[in-house]
C-alpha cells in the first residue's frame, strides 16, 4: 500500500518550476591550529567535501563553512573536541572557535552549522553502537526504556523497542531524525496532546556542557541541566545519549481521515478529542486552500465509507479542514470491540459524512509514513530543495481570529505544501525545561510546510510567513515560534519573555565562552564575524 501522505506529496511536486532558489555561503577558512592537538577514537577532517556536507541542511538556505568536521566514536570524543575549544580560549573569553552537534541534517536555517568552526557529525557516534537493547521492567514502579545515542535516529530507536515489543510514547512526524535534534527543540506529533512532547518522555541524559564535561542528568541528578538541554536549542550542551520511555506497542493502527467545512466545529471536535481520556491515540488536522480532487488523492491509502457519495464530493475552492485520526490496536483484540470503540467515537463529530475515510496499518508503517514521500521526493528530485518552514505555536484564545485572517486572505491556496493546525495541552509540557510556548492551557500548532524549487517560489513563500508574522504582530496574538529563528538578541529576549533571565543564567553556567550551536545566533560571540545577508 502506499503511503497515504500522496496527498502532500502531489503538493510538493506541484510547485516544481523551472529554475534554483539561491542560497547564502559563507567565506572558507583556513584549519585552526589549536585543533592539531586533538586525539580522538573517531576522525578529525579538514577535507573540503566534509566540509561542503556539513554546512547543508533541509532548509538548504544557509551554507555555513565549518573549518573541521569531527566524526566522534564515543562521548569522550565530543567532550574532547569541545575541552580543546575551552581551554585553549581560556578565561579572557577570546577566540572565535565554535561547536555546533550536527544530526540528521533537518534544520531549517543553518541553527546546526557553524561558519568557521567545529562540525560534529552526531550519526557517527550511532554506528559505533549507539543503541542498547531495550530494557522492559516489570511492576507499576518501574518504567521500560531504551537508551539511544543521540546521534540515533528514532526510525532505530522504534525498530529496536519494537524487538522487545515496547515503543517510545511520543513522536514526531518525521522519523529520520536523531534523538538528540529532536530533544534540542521538543518533538510534536500527533500523540503529544496525550503523552506530552518526546521533551516529556526522558528519564535521564548523559551530556557534554560547553566546557567539555561529561555529566549525566536527570530530574534527580543534576536536575538544572537536565531540563535547561530538553528544549534548550543546543545551547548548554551537546546530547550524547538519552534514556527514552517506553510502553507497550500495538501492531496495526486503524487511520481515519475526514473532512470539515466550518473551522468552529473542527477545532471543537479537536479540542473534545485531546481532551478526553477516552480517545483516539493520534490527533492532528490539517488546512486544504482552494484545491480539487481531495478524496480522489486519498484513494490510494485509504478507503471511502461510502464510494457512491465520496465520487459526489466537490470541494468547490472552499477552505476545508482535515482531521486526521488514529487507533492502535492488536489482531488478537475483538476486532468488534475496536470497531466500536471507533464508530463511537466518530459519531460525536459533525464532519462531512462523505468524507470518511479508513486505513488499517501497521503501527511501524503508520509512523513511518513520511519517509515514503521522502523517497518518491528524492527520486524526482525535490528533495534537497529550499524548505522556508514556519512553525507557530498560537494561543487557543486567537486561533479563530488567526484562522479568520490567514486561510484564504493572506494565504490563497496551500500548494506549497502542507499546512498543520492542531491542538496541544500545556499541562503536558514541563515548564522547568527551557521550551517556550504560549501561556495558556490550550495552544496550537500551526505549521506552514512549504517547499521552494525555484528563486521566485522561495521569495513568494518568504513574503507570505512574513506576512502572517507581521499580522500576529499588529492583532497582538502572542504566538511563539516553534524550531525558532531570529537574528538578534533582542528579538531572542522577546521570544523567551520572562524566561530569558533562566536561560541567559543557564548559559553563564554551561557554556560561559558561548563555544556551543552559534548557528542558533541567540548568543553572539567575540571575533565571529556574521554577513547579515547569510542571516536573512
Amino acid at each position: 500500500m502506499q503511503s497515504s501522505s500522496s496527498y502532500f506529496l502531489h503538493l510538493f511536486v506541484a510547485v516544481a518550476l523551472a529554475g534554483a532558489a539561491t542560497m547564502h555561503v559563507s567565506a572558507p577558512v583556513a584549519p585552526p591550529p589549536l585543533l592539531g592537538s586533538l586525539r580522538l577514537e573517531g576522525s578529525l577532517s579538514f577535507d573540503e567535501g566534509d566540509l561542503s556536507a556539513a554546512a547543508r541542511d533541509f532548509g538548504n538556505r544557509r551554507r555555513l563553512l565549518p573549518a573541521a568536521v569531527v566524526r566522534p566514536a564515543s562521548a569522550a570524543d565530543v567532550a574532547a573536541t569541545v575541552r580543546n575549544v575551552f581551554r585553549q580560549q581560556g578565561a579572557a573569553r577570546s577566540g572565535a572557535l565554535t561547536v555546533a552537534a550536527l544530526g540528521h541534517g533537518h534544520s531549517l536555517n543553518g541553527q546546526a552549522q557553524a561558519a568557521g568552526g567545529v562540525v560534529l557529525r552526531m550519526e557517527s557516534l550511532a554506528a559505533g553502537g549507539g543503541m542498547s537493547r531495550a530494557v522492559v521492567r516489570p511492576g507499576a514502579e518501574a518504567e521500560a526504556y531504551v537508551d539511544a545515542s543521540g546521534g540515533a535516529l528514532w526510525i532505530d530507536v522504534l525498530r529496536e523497542s519494537l524487538k522487545q515489543g515496547m515503543a517510545p510514547r511520543s513522536w514526531t512526524d518525521y522519523l529520520h531524525l536523531t534523538v538528540g535534534g529532536t530533544l534540542s527543540n521538543a518533538g510534536v506529533s500527533g500523540q503529544a496532546f496525550r503523552h506530552g512532547p518526546q521533551i516529556s518522555n526522558v528519564l535521564q541524559l548523559e551530556v557534554v556542557t560547553g566546557k567539555g564535561e561529561v555529566m549525566n542528568c536527570s530530574d534527580k541528578e543534576n536536575a538544572d541541566l537536565f531540563h535547561a538541554v530538553l528544549g534548550g536549542l543546543g545551547q548548554f550542551g551537546i546530547i550524547t545519549r538519552a534514556r527514552i520511555a517506553l510502553e507497550p506497542a500495538p501492531k496495526m493502527v486503524k487511520w481515519i481521515r475526514v473532512l470539515y467545512s466550518d473551522f468552529r466545529s473542527f477545532m471543537e471536535d479537536q479540542e473534545m478529542l485531546t481532551s478526553s481520556m477516552e480517545s483516539f491515540d493520534y490527533v492532528e488536522g490539517f488546512v486544504i486552500i482552494n484545491r480539487t480532487g481531495i478524496l480522489n488523492s486519498w484513494r490510494s491509502s485509504f478507503d471511502p465509507q461510502d464510494p457512491v457519495r465520496a465520487s459526489k464530493f466537490d470541494s468547490g475552492g472552499r477552505v476545508l479542514f482535515c482531521l486526521e485520526m488514529a487507533k492502535n490496536f492488536n489482531r488478537e483484540e475483538l476486532e468488534s470491540k475496536n470497531n466500536n470503540q471507533v464508530e463511537q467515537l466518530l459519531s460525536k463529530l459533525r464532519y462531512i459524512p462523505s468524507t470518511l475515510f479508513q486505513s488499517e496499518v501497521s503501527y511501524l508503517e503508520f509512523l513511518d509514513r513520511v519517509h515514503v514521500s521522502e523517497l518518491k521526493l528524492r527520486s524526482m528530485g525535490l528533495w534537497e530543495i529550499p524548505h522556508p518552514w514556519l512553525n507557530l505555536f498560537v494561543p487557543r484564545s486567537r486561533i479563530h481570529d488567526f484562522a479568520r485572517e490567514v486561510f484564504g486572505k493572506i494565504l490563497k491556496d496551500n500548494s506549497n505544501g502542507p499546512i498543520l493546525l492542531y491542538p496541544l495541552n500545556r499541562i503536558k509540557w514541563d515548564n522547568r525545561t527551557s521550551a517556550v510556548i504560549p501561556d495558556e492551557e490550550i495552544f496550537y500548532l500551526v505549521a506552514f510546510l512549504s517547499s521552494a524549487p525555484s528563486q521566485g517560489s522561495l521569495e513568494q513563500a518568504l513574503k507570505l510567513n512574513t506576512e502572517v508574522l507581521e499580522f500576529c504582530n499588529r492583532a497582538g496574538i502572542r504566538m511563539k515560534q516553534y524550531l525558532p529563528h531570529y537574528s538578534t538578541q533582542e528579538e531572542w529576549r522577546a521570544h523567551f519573555g520572562d524566561q530569558w533571565g533562566r536561560f541567559s543564567r543557564r548559559k553563564e553556567i554551561y557554556d560561559p565562552l558561548n563555544i556551543l550551536a552559534p548557528g542558533q545566533r541567540i548568543f553572539h560571540k567575540a571575533g565571529v564575524q556574521y554577513s547579515s545577508s547569510t542571516w536573512q
